[in-house]
């Protein structure tokens, strides 16, 4: 038996915030109370620290298979789990794409071997795959991944006939990447005919423009309309698209729901003149008062879930001209420390970080005992030190590609200890590498 007591912690779950005990014997919580005793457990002081269910990322890309000069499974779930990340559920458009059950499968695979946290991936939908995507198990798999807005490979879908064709055929949720592709090659070619593949980086915003967010996300929520298919709208990046989702009902209620990521709250189109590329994601950085909106929709509801959309690249291929340049960054060691500074800063509570970041990707994706501190729960658990600072340095990055939009900043808070699944994975920057995430499972 493994036996584990976390002592006079700050326990913060389902809205509450009080002093007290955890007990994790093996896979599983045990007790949360006070005043826990228990002879055999190896106890852990948690005293003046935060004690939170593991963040849940519903929004990742590891690279694995195809890409693996970028991150692998191993080294980002490691980099996830030191950033109190336990879970997450990885995108589809790795080389091959994961577009058949064969190629889906063999992710998992690679994930029971290798991953550090716990894991799912996406099914990847195509022009011409449906019969495929009609195979996917709700109760194994998270969900079906479409792209609305370029990717790699074949995963473009701009058949409209196709895509209300799988909006009608599956009650999986459907997640979902907007971006207008017409609007977008206009505008790219406006500013290419002007500078060549040289655009300056702060034109980003400009070319993947909020008209190109709204346009595509209004229609996918219209086709939800239409169809009754269930959505899920990632990485929001605009004020304006905030206006298509509601939050005057429960989110177990919720048809359409949506997802901001760290880095659209944390960056604004002012940033590309310092960090140039390294802010370069699809969708784009956008302006200040976006971000405002963004924050606006977190708080009250009409966005439901924190995210990074963690997308790692080499140095060398972010060092390219702008056309070159890919987009996409690595985020999930420092999502839940930069979250935590938004805090500090009375931006939003660690009351709400917890329900936007755990409790309500384990209700969005139906996630089966993960997402709060709960008696019978697997102990997913994070604790974090509020008090003791850290910056963010080169040779501290866990991620393959060796760098971070964060290089240099400091954070207010450090992650002390993770557990998965009962286990202590990461122990004050020590990891038990016999500790190995699990497939999840889904209650559908």
């Amino acid at each position: 038996m493994s036996a584990y007591l976390i002592k006079n912690g700050t326990i913060v779950n389902e809205g509450k915030s009080f002093v007290g005990d955890v007990l994790i014997i093996n896979e599983r919580i045990e007790k949360i109370g006070e005043n826990i005793q228990h002879v055999s457990a190896k106890e852990i002081n948690a005293t003046g620290c935060y004690v939170i269910p593991g963040l849940i990322d519903d929004q990742v890309h590891f690279r694995e298979p195809g890409l693996t000069h970028k991150a692998t499974i191993a080294t980002e779930s490691k980099a996830a789990v030191a950033g109190g990340i336990t879970t997450f559920i990885e995108m589809p458009n790795t080389i091959p794409n994961a577009t058949t059950q064969k190629l889906l499968q063999d992710k998992f695979d690679i994930a029971e071997k290798t991953s550090y946290a716990n894991y799912s991936f996406m099914f990847g939908g195509t022009n011409d795959n449906l019969e495929e995507l009609l195979k996917t198990d709700p109760k194994t798999v998270a969900g079906i991944k479409l792209f609305l807005g370029s990717s790699t490979g074949n995963m473009l879908v701009d058949d409209e006939a196709v895509l209300e064709k799988i909006f009608s055929s599956t009650d999986l949720i459907i997640s979902v990447h907007c971006e207008d592709e017409n609007t977008i090659r206009k505008n790219t070619k406006i500013y290419k005919d002007q500078y060549g593949d040289d655009i300056p980086m702060e034109l980003h915003p400009v070319i993947r423009s909020e008209e190109a967010c709204y346009l595509s996300s209004s229609k996918a929520i219209e086709l939800a309309k239409k169809t009754g298919a269930r959505l899920h709208v990632f990485h929001l990046s605009t004020a304006k698209e905030t206006e298509l989702f509601r939050n005057d009902i429960p989110l177990e209620e919720k048809k359409i729901t949506a997802e901001v990521c760290i880095h659209h709250l944390w960056f604004s189109d002012e940033d590309y003149k310092t960090k140039g590329s390294h802010i370069k994601w699809n969708p784009a950085v956008k302006t200040a008062k976006d971000r405002d909106g963004l924050w606006k929709a977190l708080l009250d509801d009409r966005i439901d879930v924190l995210a990074t959309d963690h997308a790692p690249h080499t140095l060398a291929e972010k060092s390219n001209p702008y056309m070159t340049a890919p987009s996409g960054g690595p985020l999930v060691q420092h999502a839940l420390l930069a979250l935590l500074e938004k805090v500090k800063d009375k931006t939003f509570s660690i009351e709400k970080l917890v329900e936007k970041a755990c409790h309500n990707p384990a209700k969005l994706f139906q996630i089966k005992d993960r997402g709060f501190l709960r008696k019978g729960y697997f102990a997913d658990i994070v604790i974090v030190n509020p008090n003791l600072s850290q910056t963010v340095t080169k040779e501290s990055l866990l991620y393959k590609c060796g760098w971070s939009p964060f290089e240099d900043y400091t954070f207010s808070s450090t992650i002390s200890q993770t557990f998965v699944n009962g286990s202590l994975a990461f122990d004050n920057g020590n990891f038990n590498k016999n500790v190995k995430g699990q497939r999840i499972s889904f209650n559908r």
